[in-house]
């Protein structure tokens, strides 16, 4: 008996074993599928071309706005608004909100003269530099550079994806043409083997003409009914 018992549980133990086996080679091979998808492979070659192609936008970008904005103290990054101080929070070390890069001393002695002793290490550790100007740290500012940035390089994305679509478009056209002249050489050379045309397909009756069919077919039953009973 105990044999027995030990035979089954053994046997049991097997079966588990291969119903798990059969679970991760099922598993592994529709990921394997997966994975060999064309599509799959295909849209991941897009991320990476995308982010590349993203990046170098970017640059043309910066570069375009810079250029745009050369007389601008502090370039792009300088065009932003400080919003006027709501609360004690905003307005700054002595009522200083924000000032230019080169207003550094004139700050710390206007600061000293308000009874603030701070070095130049601590003063600047309590602003933000944004181009050429530093804006106190608790203020709130609008980034119209930001905006700008992020709107150039939105047209500069959908320019360059459109023209890219329409070479493509353009392309698979010319081939087309070059396909279908190729085979129309080939026809000529061999008539034999054109397709004949096939006949355009008769357009379903309307419900008018099924109902007249219908009329139709119940008078010639009704006349060969009445010619029978006649006969009769």
């Amino acid at each position: 008996m105990a044999k027995k018992k030990s035979k089954k549980v053994e046997e049991k133990t097997e079966t588990k074993k291969k119903k798990k086996v059969k679970k991760t080679t099922g598993f592994f091979a529709e990921f394997k599928k997966f994975i060999n998808r064309g599509n799959v492979v295909d849209m991941s070659v897009g991320v990476v071309i995308g982010s590349a192609f993203g990046a170098i936008v970017t640059a043309l970008t910066n570069i375009f706005l810079s250029i745009c904005t050369w007389a601008v103290p502090g370039g792009l990054k300088g065009l932003i608004s400080v919003l006027p101080a709501m609360s004690d929070a905003q307005y700054g070390l002595g009522g200083i909100q924000y000032f230019y890069s080169n207003e550094i001393q004139a700050v710390l002695e206007k600061l000293k003269g308000m009874g603030i002793d701070i070095d130049q290490a601590q003063l600047l550790s309590r602003y933000t530099l944004h181009g050429s100007v530093y804006v106190f740290n608790g203020a709130a500012i609008i980034d119209w550079g930001a905006l700008i940035n992020a709107a150039l390089s939105f047209l500069v994305i959908a320019f360059v994806l459109f023209m890219i679509l329409r070479i493509i478009a353009k392309i698979n056209k010319l081939k087309l043409e070059a396909e279908a002249k190729a085979l129309e050489k080939y026809y000529q050379r061999h008539p034999d083997e054109r397709p004949v045309p096939e006949d355009p397909a008769k357009p379903e009756p309307t419900e008018k003409e099924l109902l007249k069919s219908i009329l139709a077919v119940l008078k010639k039953n009704e006349k060969r009914l009445a010619k029978e009973a006649k006969k009769k």
